[in-house]
Formats: structure tokens, sequence, C-alpha cells
């Protein structure tokens, strides 16, 4: 079973939803992997802090001219759709920031003078938390490849074991990444007309694409009532509530999972992943 966290925007509490429901599942004698696809902006690591086993650099391909076998002929330019390759002239010019890696370039050229060499997008972690599996990836700066990292990210995931994505914020094209092929979706959001509003485009975005989905309330007890009318008129299951409580933002500040500072918060972690059907 695959269970991606996800939310309209930063800031809500997808990241502290996703660790503590990992650890939950866990602890309770679920084969479970937690797998952090923010790529760009990975924090699940500080609160699970997991025992690092391996490191890995991740490439993707792109293209490099062999001048001495280039003819001007432009044929890469014109398949490319990104303007990664631009022939002015007699000269080729690449930008790799740009390229998608798409091969295209390089099956059209007629006289073989383009070939493939890698290029370092990122990293992936992978190790243990106690006994909960850990995946991390980090996207080096500069790079645009969110998809990419992220669908190597999930290729960790063990087909036996329960696997709970920590999705990017967001409706753009790395949440689409980390969303495929996933089993259900938790959304979560804050009762404010903010966490409404980017609530709406991210339930938007799971019903596109077909997944079925749920609401955690974090923060349950600041703003208004907008968001849960919201729910109930689209017949949207609430299926946790997290109270606006000062202790969970203190550990959260410190770098602590709230079911190791506060136990009693458990149970709010075991009836989610009961209601999503994580512990069957």
């Amino acid at each position: 079973m695959i269970v991606a966290v996800a939310s309209g925007k930063g800031g809500t509490g997808k990241t502290t939803v996703a660790t503590n429901l990992a650890r939950v599942c866990a602890e309770a004698g679920r084969a479970t992997q937690y797998l952090d696809c923010d790529v760009e902006e990975p924090n699940g690591h500080i609160f699970l802090k997991p025992q690092i086993e391996r490191q890995a650099d991740v490439t993707v391909e792109v293209p490099e001219i062999d001048a001495t076998k280039c003819t001007a002929c432009g044929q890469c330019g014109q398949i490319c759709q990104y303007s990664a390759i631009v022939c002015l002239q007699d000269q080729v010019l690449t930008f790799e920031s740009l390229c998608h890696s798409c091969g295209g370039c390089w099956r059209v050229c007629p006289s073989g003078a383009i070939e493939r060499k890698p290029l370092r997008i990122g990293q992936i972690e992978t190790g243990r938390a106690e006994t909960l599996g850990f995946v991390g990836g980090r996207l080096e700066i500069g790079h645009v490849r969110t998809p990419a990292l992220i669908g190597r990210v999930k290729k960790h995931i063990e087909p036996d074991a329960l696997a709970i994505v920590d999705v990017p914020p967001g409706t753009s094209c790395p949440v689409v990444a980390a969303l495929k092929g996933v089993d259900v979706v938790v959304l979560v959001t804050e009762p404010t007309p903010f966490g409404l509003n980017d609530l709406k485009l991210a339930v938007e975005l799971v019903r596109e694409m077909g997944l079925p989905f749920g609401v955690v309330l974090n923060r349950d007890g600041i703003g208004d009532d907008e968001t849960q009318s919201y729910c109930a008129a689209e017949q949207i299951d609430i299926l946790a509530r997290l109270p606006d409580d000062r202790r969970i933002a203190q550990a959260y500040s410190s770098g602590q999972m709230i079911v190791d500072a506060m136990p009693e918060y458990e149970d709010h972690f075991r009836r989610l992943a009961a209601a999503i059907g994580c512990l069957e």
C-alpha cells in the first residue's frame, strides 16, 4: 500500500503528519517505509533521525556535441521542445539546465554527432529509523529536474511494505510525479482562508488524477468553520483533527516527533492509520 501525504501549500504540517504516521505504523508491527519526495526542501530526516546506510548520486543523460561530426543540419534543435539545444549557423549550443533528457536530439542526429553524458541532479539516501525504513532525495542546487529525482526515490518502494510518501507542497509537476501510482492521498490543511484556498486546488488535482483521498485538519480550532463546511458540501472525509496545541509547535521547532514529545497524541495517528487502512 502506498499512502501519499500532500498539501496545497507549505507550512500546513504535512511532514509532521507523514513522519508521525509512518512511525506509528512501524511501531504497530507493519513493515513501513517513509519516503521524502519533497526533494527541493527535504526535512523528514530532522524528525526521524535515521541511520543512513547508503548514499547514491542520481544522474540523467544530457547531450554532448562532437564538433568534428556535426554538420549543423539543425534537426536536433527542431525536435527539442524546450530549446535545450540550438543550432546557430555552424555551431550547436546546449543548455543542460533546460534539457529534459528525452533523447530526441541524439536519435534524430543523422551524423551521430551527439553523445550522451551523465549529469548529476541530486542524491538519494537510504537507511533506517529503528524499525522504519527511510528513503530521502535531495535535489542539487540549481537543477530543475525535480520529477526525475522523485521518480528515482519512488523506485525504492518495497512491494511488501507500507510506503508513506511525503509529497512536495502545491499542485505543480513535482506533486503530480509524487502522486502517480499511489493508493490513497491524505491532504493536510489548516482551517484558515489561505488553507482552504489551497486545499481546493489540491482537491481538484487529486480528483483529476482519480485518486481516493481524505483531509487532515491541522491546528484545528483556529480560523473559521469554512474548511469543514467545504468538506461537508464536497462529501470529503475529515480523517483526523490535530488541535492547535502550542506544545506541537515547540516539539516541531526542536526537531521532535509529536508521538515522542506527547505520547497521548499517538492515538490521533493510530486512528488516522486505521481510517486509511494502514493497519489492516
